[in-house]
């Protein structure tokens, strides 16, 4: 026993997420009191957790940003507000958590102030309060959002059903492109025009418009965005919290030019790079038409796999399949953790 104990407190854990396994095992199961208010508890690969409220449902989802300083605050506004979108629902409130570390500055709270300020407007988002301190011991800022919205309904990531088509909007890896464009040294290996493209990627972060558009429809079963793990992460969670296999086709994810550039200068996988702005749908077979009807107009939209009963596979180009077992590491924590 002691053995044990020893072995558990010596376990080194990966950058990044925490393992669906370990999740499993130890956080979501230490969930403080029971309520019956509960309407979508704490779930591994679900994006929000709702509410029962007096009509209808509060929408909750917290989500720090650590691993990148430029526009800091627009990367947690965003990443939180879509969270909450997922159900189908807009972002209207909330609160954020800013540390700093020793040594910095006014002007540098003014300027997270700012970003977060600016993306709230951007999305209709009122700010309640939160905290903001100069903490001992870190080496960068981090910041924390929390976002809320009130819903008469909602789906979630774990609503997909077998057979349900998978669609995806926009491009993948769009916040890792941004974020590397901004915070690695490509001096030499790419032309400045290309990391000018790649930066601007932040303005896409944003997926309300097409989860809000996706969601009246009433044909989707569930949608997730692509956080850590980029495409294929967060496609591999939503199977997971909906019991389900998938087929997704390396072929048909749409990947922007600067994205593949940055990549191949890094030789890491687009879509295994974190892409918020980015959204998974699940579409009931036979509306796949109906619903990327409906968000082209906010986004490009496109089919890119299935959900089925059994079985996780990453269909390459070549037509080999790769059996996906586990979650993928990011290939952003891949980058920060080279020797530089």
């Amino acid at each position: 026993m002691n053995r044990g104990r020893r072995s558990e407190t010596t376990r080194r854990l990966p950058l990044g997420k925490i393992p669906i396994d370990l999740l499993d095992s130890t956080v979501l199961r230490l969930t403080g009191g029971e309520s019956d208010r509960v309407a979508t508890p704490p779930r591994a690969g679900v994006d929000f957790a709702a509410v029962k409220v007096a009509r209808g449902f509060m929408i909750v989802s917290s989500d720090p940003i650590s691993g990148v300083t430029e526009q800091i605050g627009r990367y947690a506004v965003k990443v939180s507000a879509n969270d909450v979108a997922t159900s189908g629902n807009r972002p209207e409130f909330a609160e954020s958590v800013v540390l700093l570390p020793e040594g910095s500055s006014e002007a540098d709270l003014r300027a997270i102030a700012k970003q977060v300020d600016a993306a709230a407007k951007e999305s209709g988002i009122a700010i309640l309060g939160g905290h903001t301190e100069v903490t001992p011991g870190l080496s960068h800022p981090i910041v924390v959002v929390t976002v809320f919205a009130f819903a008469e309904k909602y789906v979630t990531s774990g609503g997909a059903k077998a057979g349900d088509v998978i669609l995806m909007t926009k491009t993948a890896g769009l916040e890792g492109t941004s974020e590397l464009a901004r915070e690695h040294d490509f001096e030499g290996l790419l032309p400045a025009a290309t990391l000018r493209s790649a930066r601007r990627l932040i303005e896409l972060l944003d997926v309300t418009p097409e989860a809000t558009a996706a969601f009246g429809t009433g044909r989707v079963h569930g949608m997730h965005d692509c956080t850590e793990g980029g495409v294929l992460g967060a496609v591999y969670e939503m199977s997971v919290a909906s019991g389900l296999g998938f087929v997704l086709e390396e072929d048909a994810v749409p990947v922007s030019p600067e994205t593949r550039e940055i990549c191949d200068a890094l030789s890491i996988d687009p879509l295994r790079l974190i892409g918020s702005g980015s959204l998974i749908i699940a579409v009931a077979k036979g509306s796949e038409a109906l619903v990327m009807d409906a968000v082209s107009p906010t986004s490009r939209v496109t089919r890119v796999g299935e959900f089925r009963q059994r079985g996780r596979s990453f269909r390459r180009r070549d037509g080999t399949e790769e059996n996906i077992r586990e979650a993928p590491e990011d290939e952003l924590w891949r980058v920060l953790s080279r020797p530089r």
